[in-house]
């Protein structure tokens, strides 16, 4: 009845998921990746997912946790409250700390309703700007919106190739917005399908789905994305964000900043509109071409935005945190580093 879980480390997002839903209840992010991706893992990257817009990331669903430091010693704040005002926000700390400070053995997490009614629809719109205008109104007008998802035809081409996924209908357009939304108080299908009916929408570039079924096919679209981008060559990663002004600007002008380093290169843009996370995929240039990363992270800060946006700083881009983040923001988390782990 609290909405809360305490879920080990280890535990997949899907087993938690399905532990916490018979109960009326689900967790507040959710990941194409599901099936492997771990709790513990998810909360030390600060996870986003699709539902960041709705819900946050991980770090706002972590009431407590438990960790082991560098020396053996435990920090332990379990269950965990709501309201805890005595001394900093370790857990808070932790999360997006990629284990730099403590293993995460433990967490608490806070959960939220389980939404009675869902509809998907997926709009082919003529571009990126497009798409970013159509998702700022439908977050304006729709209270009920969990989630809105940019990919492109380019994209949707190779998910219908390799995942065996037909398109949604036949009028193929340059970008497509996906949008999900959500209400325990009635359908809100029929809410979104009114906002739809625009002028500068065609009708014959909408598809709706409520049920089950329907609404796994279209989500298919974009969550289907990663391996079918990997099934074309190694591709590299880029996973970055930037201010929503600028979302469809960085889309627009990744390709042209790869093909700038080198040639053969395909850019396969898709992401989370609603939060100013943009996936950027190259394929062509060697695994070790650094030229490449160089160029799309360089537009990135251009555009004022981030060199990580929910997968970490890892080893590839310790080398951008003072570009990113300032030479002062660097040495404070240096210094918290060294009363952590020392060693």
């Amino acid at each position: 009845d609290a909405g809360e879980v305490t879920a080990g480390a280890g535990a997949t997002l899907a087993a938690v998921q399905a532990a916490v839903r018979p109960a009326g209840w689900e967790v507040g992010v959710d990941l194409g990746a599901r099936d492997s991706a771990t709790i513990g893992g998810m909360v030390a990257t600060n996870a986003g997912g699709v539902n960041v817009l709705r819900h946050g990331p991980m770090r706002q669903q972590l009431l407590g946790f438990e960790a082991v430091r560098a020396d053996g010693s435990t920090l332990r704040r379990m269950p965990g409250m709501a309201k805890d005002n005595t001394g900093y926000d370790l857990g808070g700390l932790l999360a997006g700390s990629e284990g730099t400070l403590a293993v995460l053995t433990r967490v608490r997490l806070r959960l939220v309703p389980a939404l009675v009614h869902r509809a998907v629809a997926v709009i082919g719109l003529a571009d990126a700007a497009a798409v970013v205008a159509l998702a700022g109104r439908l977050r304006r007008e729709l209270g009920s919106v969990l989630a809105l998802e940019l990919f492109t035809d380019d994209g949707m081409g190779l998910v219908m190739r390799h995942a065996k996924v037909s398109a949604p209908f036949s009028a193929r357009r340059p970008a497509y917005l996906l949008v999900e939304v959500g209400s325990d108080a009635g359908d809100p299908g029929e809410e979104l399908a009114q906002a739809l009916l625009k002028p500068d929408i065609d009708e014959d570039a909408v598809v709706m789905a409520t049920d089950d079924a329907g609404r796994h096919r279209l989500w298919q679209l974009r969550e289907r994305h990663t391996e079918a981008v990997n099934a074309e060559g190694v591709p590299h990663k880029l996973d970055v964000s930037v201010p929503i002004g600028r979302y469809a600007e960085l889309v627009e002008r990744a390709p042209s900043a790869v093909a700038a380093v080198g040639a053969n290169a395909r850019t396969i843009c898709y992401g989370h509109v609603g939060d100013g996370n943009v996936h950027v995929n190259v394929l062509g240039p060697s695994p070790e071409d650094q030229a490449t990363d160089d160029a799309v992270l360089e537009l990135v800060l251009s555009l004022g935005g981030s060199v990580s946006a929910e997968h970490g700083i890892g080893v590839a881009k310790v080398d951008w945190l003072v570009r990113d983040r300032g030479a002062d923001a660097v040495a404070a988390m240096r210094a918290i580093k060294e009363a952590w782990d020392p060693a």
